[in-house]
């Protein structure tokens, strides 16, 4: 495929509109409006969804006052990943103290003082970390009116 022939193929890709709505059309337009920069921004988060910008627009603004998203910092990807490592970190520890309840059945043997304090200084951890991320995502949240 020559470079021109590939040109046409990219220019002819619609991008994607909101679907109709069950409670009727949508009569009622707002105006928004951007400097050059934040429409640069808008322009390409709804690129990389290949919406219209202004299905992007109603799309997130509907999502947002319906709380099915709640905006927060740029930074709170960090902070989700965070939780998320911390979660995963949690699953191994409760796996850790069920082996560590089985090994304390009679039937099965002893656990040493210096397996029991390792395994309570990595919940210690998990937890510490899950509760400074919580904190963290609790401050990012603005408070609504």
């Amino acid at each position: 495929m020559d470079e021109s022939s590939a040109e046409e193929t990219l220019s002819h890709v619609s991008v994607r509109r909101r679907g109709r709505e069950p409670g009727g059309p949508r009569a009622h337009r707002i105006k928004v409006s951007f400097n050059d920069p934040e429409l640069a921004i808008v322009q390409e988060a709804a690129d990389r969804e290949n919406q219209a910008l202004a299905s992007w627009v109603g799309q997130v603004s509907l999502a947002v006052a319906t709380e099915l998203v709640v905006p927060v910092s740029a930074d709170a990807k960090e902070v989700l990943q965070e939780l998320i490592q911390s979660r995963g970190q949690l699953r191994r520890i409760g796996d850790n103290l069920d082996r560590v309840a089985y090994a304390l059945n009679p039937d099965e043997g002893e656990v040493t003082d210096t397996q029991l304090k390792a395994v309570l200084a990595r919940v210690d951890e998990a937890v510490r970390r899950v509760d400074e991320a919580t904190l963290q995502v609790m401050r990012e949240r603005r408070p609504r009116a």
